[in-house]
This record gives C-alpha cells, structure tokens and sequence, in this order.
C-alpha cells in the first residue's frame, strides 16, 4: 500500500446527510442508490419510510442536488415555528385530520403557485391569464417569494383559512360568497378549492404535465416537530390526507414524495391508512449494501480505484475475533448507513489519530466496538425519547448477563422492576408488562427472535414476537455496552493444572505410553470421560438449543477438557483428587448456572444441566473412593 492510498485519507463521510453534503461525501460518489432512491425518482412511490439514520434524507439530498431530479424541486422541512402552526390548527366543524389536511393542501398550493409564477416565463416564455391570477393571490396574501419563512406563512396562511384569504384576484369576495357556509371548516375548504383550482388551471394552461417533468415537492425532517401527542399525529395524518388529494388533484404536473420516520408512520391510526400501502416504501439495508455503501465511500475520499479486496486487506485486519472483519463490523451495527458509517470512521480514528498508526488492527477495532457499543446504546434511548420515555429504564434487566434471555427469565427480572417503572412512568403503565415490553424492545430493534436456526431482528421479519416464542436475543450492537457478552451467564473455567504446576516449578516428561495407569491416571481418564459425556448430551441438543448457547458451553467444557489433557501427561504435581473435587464444584455451578439462565426443557437445557450435574455427582464418588464398581458411569 506504499503507493496507494494512506489510512490519514480513507473516511467515510459525515453520518447526517445535511452536513455531508457541505462538507462530506454525499455528492462525491459517497452515495449508493437504492430502491428507495429508485423508487423516489421514478415517480413509483410517494411515501419512504424508515428509521433514524436509515438514509431517508440522503435521498432527499440527492434529488434536491443537480442533476438528481429534472425538474423544478421544493424542500419543506418545518421547523418548530411551522411545526407548532401545524399542531395547533384547528377548524370548528372538521376533525383534527381534516383541519391539518387543509392546512398543509394550502402549503403544497403556495409552493407550487410560487414556482409557476416563475416557471412561467422562464421556461415557457409566457405568462397565461391564470399564471398572473396566481401572482396577484401570492402578493395580496403575502406569500411572493421573497417573503418570510415557512413558520411565519403558516401563521398568515393559518389565519386566512380561519377567516378569509384574499380571494379577488380569483374574481372571489370572500365575505360575499363565502359568507353562507355551514361552518369555519366549510368555508375553509370552500377557500382552498378555489386557490387549488386556480394552480390547476395554471398547470393545464401551460400543459406543464405533457412537456416537462414534474415539480417535485418533498417533506422531510417532520420527526423534528413530532411528539407522541394527539395534535402531532393529526399532523402527520393531515400530511398524509394532503398530498394524496393534491396527487389526484394536480395529477402529472406535481410529484409528492414524504419521508417519514417508521416509528412515527407505524403509531399512526386513521381509518383512510389502508389506502396508502401501495404508496409507500421501507427503506431496508442488508450486510451487502452496506459493504457496498462502505467500498462506495471508501472510494469517494481515498481513490476511484480502491476495490474491496484492498479496503478490507489494506486499511483493515483480515480477521477480528476470529470472525471475518466486514462480518465483525456490520453485524454489530443496526442496519442503516448512519451507524455504519460511525463505525467505519471510528475505526479509522482510533487507528490512525489515537494511536498514529498507518492501518487499523484488530485491536483498534476492538477498542472503537467497546466505544461504538456505548454511543449506540445511548443514542437508542435518544431516538425513541419521545415515543418511548421509559427505555432506558430497561437496559438494566440485560445489564451484567446473558445476551441469550429467555422469556420466563425476562418475566422474573421484569416482575421485580414493574412496580418502580410504573411509579415513574403511570401513563404508560398499560404498555409496560412483559408482553408489551418484549414487543417494544423488538420493534426498536434491541432484542431479536429465535425462529427455528436463526435470531430475526424487526426489519428482518415482519412478524412481531408470538406468544410461543420464548428465546430472544439482544442485539450484538448493545452487548458490549451492557456487559453482556456471553450467551449465558456462567462462570470461566479457570486452568487448574498449569498454576499447581507454576506453583511447585514441576515441568516432568510426559508418561510414557507403555507406563502402567495407577489410580491417578484413571481418576483423569474418567474426567476426559466426562466432558465428552456433556460434549454427548449438548450435541443431542443442538436443535432446541442455540447455537450461542451450546458453543458457550462447549467452550468451557473444552477449556477443562484441555486441562485434563495436560494432566494428563504428568500426574506427579498435582493432587488429582483434589482436581477432580474442584472440576466437580465447577460442573455443579456450571449446572446451575445453565438453569438459572431461564432456558426451559424445551430448549433441551434441562437435559444439558442434568447430565452435568450427573458428571459432578460421578467426579465425586470417584476422588472419594476406589476406582471402579458404580462410580464408573458412561454418561451417555
């Protein structure tokens, strides 16, 4: 890599899009279309959906950028002065939804008055009738393009649909023939007909449907005016309502495209939701688009020619944890650019300003993990704030055990926090039983499923957690930050042999093979016995039981193993008695501990503790008697 690009220029871009497109990668060849993105151009879908972080305003960057929509384009992104004119609004004789509806149906007729005004002599050459109609509506109403901003038009709007908008420019005096309206809603929806009649005459006037491509008007960032209150709701429910209707209104002449957040689209409830299905798209990020966004930034900021095999050969170790070092890094990220991306430059800072180095290893991974674990664990409870304000409060019953958590296990844990968590949180009282809990923390995207040989994680299936289903997981992305980075909670054998043996500074030869076995050494062949024994019994269970589970097992059932295996080359230093006893109080912790984890028969854990506890009882009889008669027991 002498010759090629240096870890002091790989860098993967800013996390939010805003600031990657000023400062970053975004529009450098940073970004990687997706179906979404896709989707969003071709006109397909009018709804993107998705998390924090999962790319929705990259794509909304994109197309506002040259070159990525071919037409006009306007962004509204409200802020809280606009948010809260939303929220408030309201229209006697309309329900809270149609009142919001009709206040965002008059901002997409504003925006798109405004560009036509304009439009009109720029790329048509003239001005109908209708175009300077709506010039002279924008001016009497306060809404020419140089006025104020978006919050301070809402208000104006707000108060014109409240009570009248100037309408003479359409040959209309409100007070007049207006006046007769049943209610403040009717004459508000009376109003707004006839401004979004005027823009749609406009529109075929100057057959904007036939000779170019549409305006395209976007919604974004709305999850920054949202709050978990009725008013907001109505808000999103009243967007949703407005641009379906101006879609069918304005037809080819205006493109619609809303990006919302799942979390708030998902809390939504509106007898009119089924109607959107067809309209909207998730946005879902697999293990490969993410090396592919990863190769794709990568590129962007150290060469067009770096290739994948050189991202992860060159800058980064080839393996960390034994585990191939993309699998590493992505399968400890929730799926979303924006986590990806922090990772990645982690790493790269760790490495590269941390410890000066000139590539990353796999102990700067490691180190930047432990870190990444511990932002994203705080950044969860940040993202669900609002609609979830008890979720931090949560973490503690995964905090210091297992990863792998059962639900009868959850239930025990959860029944002795529930009546503090209620005392703190009694409006969500009815949300937070185990149930309720266990659905949350799934949908959130903390805990996963165990279906037949996988764990699934919301996004991988749609499918909510079923009352059956008893084994879930917590995502590798919190394990660290939690402490709990083994599947169960049991106690780390510990080597016996080597410390007696640094202990006495006996190193002798190993036996021969020819050497005839006295007691001792039948004392270890029989522990060697047994740990195949359990070996036996978690083989047979590897169907009901984990993967993680039994390798934790496994894994220290081999570490004693090992250290039988060394005994068994010299007996002389160590009290094998002794030994035995110790392995046995091991094995019986051990059995306890297993149970203690919560996983019941039908994950085939009972079976797996009660042969090691059969060991232990075995080891016992063993170092307390004569070799041979009961105590000799197969185990399998």
């Amino acid at each position: 890599m002498a010759d090629g690009p240096v870890l002091a220029d790989l860098h993967f871009g800013r996390e939010d899009a805003e600031r990657d497109v000023k400062d970053g990668l975004l529009l450098r060849g940073g970004f990687l279309p997706n179906a979404a993105f896709r989707a969003s151009v071709s006109g397909r879908k009018m709804l993107i959906i998705g998390r924090k972080g999962s790319g929705k305003s990259a794509i909304c960057m994109q197309l506002m950028a040259a070159g990525g929509h071919n037409g006009a384009k306007a962004l509204v992104s409200p802020d809280e002065a606009a948010g809260e004119e939303i929220r408030r609004f309201e229209l006697q004789g309309l329900p809270g939804d149609s009142a919001k509806a009709l206040i965002w149906r008059y901002v997409f007729a504003v925006h798109a008055a405004r560009h036509l005004v304009t439009h009109a002599r720029n790329a048509h050459g003239r001005r109908p009738d209708s175009v300077k109609t709506l010039g002279r509506f924008l001016k009497q109403n306060g809404e020419s393009a140089d006025g104020a901003g978006l919050g301070d038009r809402l208000a104006q709007g707000a108060r014109g649909l409240q009570t009248s908008l100037s309408l003479e420019a359409f040959g209309v005096k409100a007070s007049v023939d207006l006046g007769q309206s049943p209610s403040e809603g009717a004459q508000a929806t009376r109003q707004l007909d006839v401004v979004e009649h005027g823009v749609a005459q406009a529109f075929a006037d100057l057959r904007c449907d036939t000779v170019h491509a549409p305006l395209l008007l976007m919604v974004d960032q709305l999850e920054q005016v949202w709050s978990a209150e009725p008013d907001s709701n109505s808000m999103v429910i009243g967007l949703l309502l407005a641009a379906k209707h101006a879609a069918s209104l304005y037809g080819r002449s205006i493109r619609l495209l809303l990006f919302l957040r799942a979390d708030i689209y998902d809390s939504l409830s509106f007898g009119e939701g089924d109607k959107f299905r067809g309209d909207e798209l998730r946005i879902v990020w697999t293990e490969q688009a993410l090396r592919d966004l990863a190769l794709a930034r990568a590129r962007a900021s150290a060469g067009a020619g770096l290739t994948a095999e050189q991202l992860w050969r060159d800058f980064f170790p080839e393996t960390v944890g034994g585990e191939e070092t993309a699998t590493f890094l992505f399968g400890r990220c929730l799926p979303r650019p924006r986590d990806a991306i922090q990772f990645l430059n982690l790493c790269q800072e760790t490495a590269w300003l941390i410890h000066g180095r000139e590539r990353i290893t796999e102990a700067d991974v490691l180190q930047a993990s432990r870190q990444f674990s511990s932002w994203k664990l705080k950044d969860l409870t940040l993202e669900y704030l609002v609609a979830h304000p008890f979720l931090k409060h949560l973490f503690p019953l995964f905090q210091n055990t297992g990863y792998v958590v059962t639900r009868a296990a959850l239930g025990s844990r959860f029944e002795e926090a529930a009546g503090t968590l209620h005392r703190l949180f009694p409006a969500y009282a009815d949300a937070l039983t185990l149930a309720g809990v266990i659905d949350i923390l799934y949908a959130v995207g903390f805990l996963g499923v165990r279906r037949g040989s996988d764990v699934v994680f919301a996004g991988d299936d749609d499918l909510p957690v079923q009352p059956h289903e008893t084994e879930l997981h917590v995502h590798r992305c919190f394990r660290e930050a939690l402490g709990a980075t083994t599947a169960i909670d049991i106690r780390r054998y510990e080597p016996l042999v080597a410390g007696a043996r640094i202990a006495s500074g006996s190193f002798g030869p190993a036996a021969s093979a020819t050497t005839a076995l006295n007691r001792d050494d039948r004392l270890v062949r029989e522990l060697i016995r047994s740990c195949h024994s359990v070996f036996s019994q978690v083989g047979r269970a590897v169907g009901p039981l984990s993967y993680e589970v039994r390798d934790e097992i496994f894994q220290q059932i081999t570490r004693v193993l090992d250290d039988a295996n060394r005994l068994a080359t010299d007996t002389s230093s160590v009290d094998v008695d002794d030994h035995l006893l110790v392995t046995a109080h091991y094995f019986t912790t051990l059995a306890a501990q297993v149970l203690a984890s919560g996983l019941d028969d039908t994950s085939g854990a009972g079976g797996v503790a009660h042969r090691i506890e059969e060991e232990a009882r075995r080891l016992r009889r063993l170092a307390g008697g004569s070799y041979g008669g009961s105590g000799n027991s197969s185990g399998t």
